[in-house]
């Protein structure tokens, strides 16, 4: 939504843009009903598959997912291919999505690239660092050097050799969550969105928010302090 709001977006591949309470993001949807982006609206299994695939290294990934809705419709460079096998199955190709960058917020990486996220759902982290050309981490906590042990590592969903860089950022997901360190902020989304709605609504969110270095926007949002007491939510 930012992104969008800077004029930054040409084009924008996505399963859905939310802010999870707040169903569609704000500026994301300003820009849309505005028209001039380029759109390729996926299901999200077939964002999830297009990631993988490109992880991979192939060229696509065959799946039902999109089959028999308007996808294919609103993608009409997407095809199908017949099984090999007896079933002869019709299915859809899924290309593969191959970002040049992926930019990920971690709990605790070290200066080698290892990471470890403790959220209780990693979404789809493992996918981007894989399937991108460079993969830049930031984190709530850099050490020099991780030391795992077998409960640890399940916390490390990627390998170390995929990511480019690693810069520390604690509190750097907010207004979003990191849980299980901190919930997001529903009262910053609603000024984030109610801006949305004004004519000049992304300078002014600048000017209040973005003018100054990190320390100057959590002193914005209220402090550090109240960033941590931020309650995950419960699903």
């Amino acid at each position: 939504g930012m992104l969008c709001a800077a004029g930054k977006v040409r084009k924008l591949s996505y399963g859905f843009v939310s802010l999870d309470k707040i169903p569609v993001e704000p500026w994301f949807r300003k820009a849309r009903e505005a028209g001039g982006l380029e759109i390729e609206e996926l299901d999200e299994g077939m964002l999830q598959w297009g990631l993988k695939a490109a992880a991979m290294r192939l060229p696509f990934l065959p799946t039902r997912v999109g089959l028999g809705s308007d996808v294919t419709t609103v993608n009409p460079s997407f095809k199908t291919i017949k099984s090999p096998y007896a079933d002869g199955e019709v299915l859809l190709a899924m290309p593969a999505i191959k970002p040049d960058v992926s930019l990920l917020h971690v709990d605790v990486a070290d200066k080698l690239g290892n990471t470890l996220i403790h959220a209780p759902d990693a979404h789809f982290d493992e996918h981007f660092a894989r399937a991108a050309e460079r993969c830049y981490v930031s984190c709530e906590s850099l050490q020099d050097r991780l030391q795992l042990d077998r409960a640890a590592a399940k916390a490390n969903y990627f390998e170390r050799n995929v990511v480019t860089g690693v810069v520390e950022a604690p509190l750097g997901a907010h207004p979003t969550s990191n849980s299980p360190a901190y919930g997001w902020d529903m009262g910053h989304f609603k000024t984030y969105a109610g801006l949305a709605r004004e004519e000049n609504g992304w300078a002014q969110y600048c000017e209040q928010f973005l003018s100054g270095d990190e320390a100057a926007y959590q002193a914005a949002v209220g402090g550090s302090d109240a960033i941590q007491k931020l309650e995950s939510p419960i699903f």
